[in-house]
């Protein structure tokens, strides 16, 4: 039997959210009724609302959560009724072409929900990620549910369903930093700082972050940074010149673009020493485009790559940094930086673009 509850909707590009009535049906046989305790306001979100992913409207929002499996459908073998889980959008087929080669990370075919959520006029939602999680309850694949430890606190350990989970990826996966190596993140906002923390983490010796806000620099030491950069009223050039002055002129192991704009993916690719690697992980619009010297492309050397959901796989990670979280090596709650109201998620939006917060969340 369908349960209707309250959620958030994008239903035309642009214009605000709307508090509405959502329709979750009953779970197809792989399926699962999630009861959502929290969910993180992300910036993929707002590209939803602001059509800069898709036009499939109206979209029920929200994806980085976490909350008790309410009710499973009847081939459910992965959770059970009472689990407590994190959601996640890379729910691996162990089919595809990627799959068959052992690169889960990079499954081309992840499972979502079987059936539609709906309003209570029939129309179909697409669900932000698969997900569609500002609501009271969502329905989901097994596959996208992650159990961790039930103790952990809810508003913390669902950041790593997206956001924090690729920053921390992009620096400990993607970004493969090793002890003692030099990083240099730019842009400083949640996805960012999660990569000074992932930098941390992993060891690196020098860690220098970049952003416009001078609040976030000083913010960036509390996650690791050992070194902080400005940049407002700085050009490119002296941004790049900055970060080699910091690392003896060469510049650094690993470059990190948290933002996904030419002048952040610009300095990040020259503020590499040769043979660096370069990680992308902030999502670029839709018409964005990358343009530098071909020769500089060549003659650098070393890597670029994209980070997807900071290439981690969530069975494997989820739990790990939740426990990491737990024994107080890895600091999840420091990116919470308010607690709100299903009904706020507009105004958090507002609050995001302003800078003001790392993570507003949703806690139902």
């Amino acid at each position: 039997m369908s349960t209707t509850v309250t959620g958030i909707i994008a239903r035309t590009k642009g214009a605000p959210v709307e508090q509405t009535e959502i329709v979750i049906p009953d779970p197809g046989p792989n399926d699962v009724v999630v009861k959502v305790q929290s969910t993180g306001v992300c910036h993929t979100d707002l590209a939803y609302r602001d059509g800069d992913i898709n036009d499939e409207y109206p979209f029920l929002l929200g994806h980085e959560s976490a909350g008790v499996v309410e009710q499973i459908g009847e081939a459910v073998t992965h959770v059970e009724v009472g689990d407590f889980v994190v959601l996640n959008w890379r729910a691996v087929c162990g089919e595809c072409r990627a799959c068959k080669k052992g690169d889960t990370k990079n499954c081309f075919n992840t499972h979502n929900a079987s059936k539609k959520m709906t309003l209570t006029d029939g129309t179909e939602l697409t669900a932000a990620l698969g997900i569609g999680s500002f609501a009271e309850k969502t329905l989901v694949h097994e596959g996208q549910c992650t159990k961790v430890n039930p103790d952990a606190d809810p508003a913390a350990v669902g950041l790593l369903g997206c956001g924090i989970m690729a920053g921390l990826g992009a620096a400990v996966n993607t970004g493969d930093i090793q002890l003692g190596e030099s990083v240099a993140v730019f842009g400083l906002g949640g996805v960012g700082m999660a990569a000074v923390a992932g930098a941390k983490l992993a060891g690196a010796a020098t860690i220098i972050a970049v952003d416009l806000d001078e609040r976030k620099t000083e913010q960036a030491r509390e996650f690791g940074a050992t070194h902080t950069i400005v940049s407002k009223g700085m050009d490119e050039d002296a941004v790049i010149e900055a970060v080699r002055e910091l690392t003896g002129g060469f510049g650094t192991d690993v470059a990190i673009d948290a933002v996904g704009i030419m002048p952040t993916w610009r300095q990040a690719f020259y503020s590499r020493d040769h043979a660096g690697r370069m990680v992308m992980v902030g999502v670029p619009n839709l018409t964005s485009r990358i343009d530098i010297p071909a020769i500089d492309f060549y003659g650098r050397g070393g890597s670029l790559k994209p980070a997807w959901y900071g290439d981690c796989l969530p069975e494997r990670d989820f739990p790990a940094y939740t426990q990491l979280f737990a024994n107080g090596q890895f600091p999840l709650d420091k990116f919470v930086s308010e607690r709100i109201a299903l009904g706020e998620v507009e105004e958090a939006f507002a609050t995001m673009k302003r800078g003001d917060v790392l993570r507003s969340v949703v806690v139902l």
